[in-house]
């Protein structure tokens, strides 16, 4: 049901937001006359690598830094590509990736291999399923760029004060997952664009209501500064990247 849920949903999605993408499609092409699609490699279900395609938001070649993490002030991001960024207009394009099987409306984002390399054996449990456009922690973590903004390590910044929440919210996911969630998960990610507080209330009711562990609703609720933690199987806080 899920798959059939997803094939639908991500057909209808892409029939309408063909009138949004075929412009910014055009003035990212514009900007420097380059493929406006920027299709990185990254890991999905069972450890296997497929590409994902993205609206180009940073200059051409801006993987070459090495990079991986992108802070919202980071130079790479054009002036388009911060519009794109803001409004999540990179996540449409995924809609194909959906369509073709590679990945599901909602489940554990997809990451680089340089980072799922890193993951604990609890961790690992975030490949057993198709990676996601939008689950939890995207919801959660939607400020990301934000809060890498000014780290002189962004990389390293991400895993000692993102991905500790952000692998344990997919486990959650995971352990929970069914299609009245991912409705209502889908839902709540549009209602993020345009009131992140709402949003995250929203999400923090449900962890309380699927009584999650306590550290992880107060984090959810974004009060507090976030702290560097070990990743869920370890007690190590991550020392490099």
């Amino acid at each position: 049901m899920k798959r059939l849920f997803d094939s639908v949903i991500s057909l209808t999605g892409l029939l309408i937001a063909t009138p949004v993408l075929i412009p910014v499609i055009f003035l990212v092409w514009l900007q420097d006359f380059k493929n406006p699609f920027y299709i990185p490699k990254r890991v999905g279900k069972n450890g296997k690598e497929f590409y994902m395609i993205k609206l180009r938001s940073m200059v051409v070649n801006a993987d070459s830094s090495g990079v991986d993490s992108t802070g919202a002030n980071d130079s790479r991001i054009t002036r388009i590509g911060h519009v794109i960024r803001k409004f999540k207009l990179d996540e449409l394009t995924q809609l194909w990736n959906v369509l073709i099987g590679d990945m599901s409306l909602v489940g554990p984002r997809p990451n680089v291999k340089a980072e799922t390399d890193m993951y604990t054996l609890s961790e690992k449990k975030l490949l057993t399923i198709r990676p996601g456009i939008t689950d939890i922690s995207s919801i959660i973590f939607s400020d990301e760029g934000d809060i890498l903004a000014n780290e002189e390590n962004p990389d390293l910044a991400y895993n000692q004060l993102i991905r500790p929440w952000k692998s344990r919210l997919g486990i959650v996911y995971i352990e929970n997952k069914n299609l009245v969630l991912d409705l209502q998960l889908i839902i709540v990610t549009v209602i993020a664009v345009f009131s992140r507080d709402i949003a995250i209330r929203w999400v923090s009711q449900k962890l309380e209501k699927l009584k999650v562990d306590e550290k992880i609703i107060t984090i959810s609720k974004r009060n507090i500064d976030l702290y560097p933690y070990p990743p869920p199987g370890t007690s190590q806080i991550v020392s490099k990247r």
